[in-house]
């Protein structure tokens, strides 16, 4: 059965990132960044939802109303792609720290260089560095919202990694409040696997941590712990006690 839903799945998957290609991206060049936020994210809005429907999946989303008004940096455990999707529409309008190989595959890439993401060289952690602290700066004093994994990659359910801090650097120097998100995706959508699992994917919104005053390192500790905390209870896989050290730059 789980063999069955996962090919009806990937065949919406697929047919999604076509239709999307033909309808939306000719369109979404000459439309203002929020009215393309909208358009392109009808793609998150079906995969998210066609994961549900085909697969067997129940979300579970508490702590929706811990958003924030205004642009923060969003911090977030990584273990598949589903929290890049679903993350994009949690808070819109929201620019992605990824890798910059994203934005070359074809139509799903081009969609993506239109949302204005930050795409990272990993062979260069130096320069990488230098451009997430500048851009996200940038973005976030534009009014966008700032998407980062701090573990730099994704780490599968029941694995832990250090967490970068350039995501709390980011939010200490622009003054805004990070909001940390806990989810337990992998479990539902392996990242090193097709076959999707049926069951609850929980996703935990917690309260904006303020970074005024604070150092980079207070922040990603709060952060830190308050993501592990959440985790231990939504995992159906037991969390590590150890964690392995972070690459040197967060992406997608």
């Amino acid at each position: 059965m789980n063999l069955l839903r996962s090919l009806l799945f990937y065949f919406g998957y697929f047919l999604a990132i076509f239709v999307s290609g033909v309808l939306f991206l000719p369109v979404a060049p000459f439309l203002a960044l929020p009215s393309r936020y909208r358009l392109l994210n009808l793609y998150n809005h079906f995969i998210t939802a066609w994961f549900r429907w085909t697969c067997g999946v129940t979300y579970r989303v508490r702590g929706r109303e811990n958003l924030p008004a205004g642009a923060c940096v969003i911090l977030a455990n990584h273990q598949c792609e589903w929290e890049t999707l679903y993350l994009q529409v949690l808070k819109p309008p929201v620019c992605t720290v990824l890798k910059q190989e994203l934005l070359r595959i074809p139509i799903f890439g081009w969609g993506l260089r239109l949302l204005h993401p930050i795409g990272l060289d990993r062979s260069k952690p130096a320069r990488a560095m230098r451009q997430v602290l500048g851009q996200g700066v940038a973005r976030l004093q534009e009014g966008l919202s700032v998407l980062i994994f701090p573990e730099g990659t994704r780490v599968d359910p029941g694995h832990r990694r250090r967490y970068n801090k350039s995501g709390a650097v980011i939010a200490c120097r622009a003054g805004v409040p990070v909001l940390p998100v806990a989810h337990n995706a992998g479990e539902r959508w392996p990242g090193r696997h097709w076959i999707k699992n049926p069951g609850v994917l929980n996703v935990v919104v917690g309260q904006p941590i303020d970074t005024v005053g604070r150092t980079p390192e207070e922040v990603l500790a709060e952060v830190e712990a308050w993501i592990e905390s959440q985790l231990a209870e939504i995992s159906e896989v037991p969390r590590p006690v150890e964690a392995k050290p972070a690459v040197n730059a967060s992406s997608g």
